[in-house]
């Protein structure tokens, strides 16, 4: 979704909307108090965050799991499969389910652990400790009362941070930052550095890591390649910008809804623009994986990765919650 400008701003029309921010946070802080906050056999480690829109949990969610292999542990992730059809419990198998029925970015997820997608989180999480698991990753479900979370991760767009501060609708967020705060041990703050150190002069009470989204080259060299790039993601700018920063020529640009689905008419109009243009289609791996299967291979993805310049901090909490 675009967010409004003025969320960016305080007064206006941000004020007038206050009453309905007002019944939004107490809705949820009823919902969150009525919770059944199941504890599992297994730790919970939740990645959320209290922005609406994309904050790079995706990428954070994936650097947790390949930091608990490399622990030895056998991680499973839960997630709603957001605009996915299927209710579940379900596992996502690659060889069979589509993007319409589990979500896209499961499909995404679950390429580096087993990933289960549930509505009800609970029940997804007892999927996932049937199924093996010893620890679980729960994507996005930092405001859902239903599962009790032994280490929450709050991610945040350094480069966007909170906007006017407000919650939504006055404002871009789910809850109050001392909320959020008092749900979270440790913030993933993405970004440039310099808005980082801000970041981490406002919030002095929890440790906030430096994140970085680094491009996986994979033999691929983008350096002079003329293309056209798309996202249907929260931020798309930031794809395109790490696109020029791999060298690509970045000719054309479109920008989609966060999720929107590619049916095959867009995709055949994107593809008469890019030869019009003498130019590659490119996407973001999140939305390559809605990409119907007769255009995979006509569409370039640029795969990223997300680096912790420090992740000692987050290490500790790791040790701390395994030796409990």
């Amino acid at each position: 979704m675009k967010q409004p400008r003025f969320w960016n701003k305080a007064g206006g029309i941000s004020t007038l909307l206050a009453p309905a921010s007002w019944l939004y946070t107490y809705l949820s802080d009823r919902r969150w108090k009525g919770g059944a906050h199941v504890k599992m056999s297994v730790p919970v480690i939740c990645v959320g965050n209290i922005n609406l829109g994309g904050t790079g949990k995706t990428p954070t969610a994936i650097c947790l799991i390949e930091r608990l292999h490399e622990m030895g542990r056998t991680p499973h992730l839960v997630t709603r499969g957001y605009k996915g059809s299927l209710q579940g419990p379900v596992q996502v198998d690659l060889t069979i389910h589509t993007a319409d029925e589990v979500g896209d970015e499961p499909l995404l997820l679950a390429a580096f652990a087993p990933t289960h997608v549930a509505k009800d989180r609970a029940a997804g999480a007892r999927a996932a400790v049937a199924a093996g698991a010893d620890v679980i990753v729960l994507d996005d479900g930092m405001q859902n009362p239903s599962v009790h979370k032994d280490l929450t991760i709050m991610v945040v767009d350094a480069d966007a941070g909170f906007g006017n501060g407000a919650i939504f609708p006055a404002g871009p967020l789910r809850e109050s930052l001392n909320a959020g705060l008092t749900k979270a041990q440790i913030i993933v703050a993405i970004g440039q550095a310099e808005k980082v150190v801000k970041l981490q002069s406002q919030i002095t009470s929890r440790p906030v890591l430096h994140g970085s989204i680094e491009i996986l080259q994979m033999g691929m060299d983008w350096q002079g390649m003329r293309v056209l790039a798309f996202a249907g993601i929260g931020r798309p700018k930031k794809f395109f910008d790490s696109l020029s920063a791999a060298g690509a020529d970045v000719i054309q640009t479109r920008s989609f809804g966060d999720h929107q689905k590619l049916p095959n008419s867009l995709l055949a109009r994107l593809e008469a623009e890019a030869a019009g243009l003498d130019a590659q289609l490119v996407t973001t791996e999140k939305d390559a994986a809605r990409l119907p299967k007769a255009w995979q291979q006509k569409v370039l993805t640029l795969p990223v990765r997300l680096r912790l310049t420090d992740r000692k901090p987050l290490d500790a909490l790791l040790d701390k919650l395994f030796s409990a």
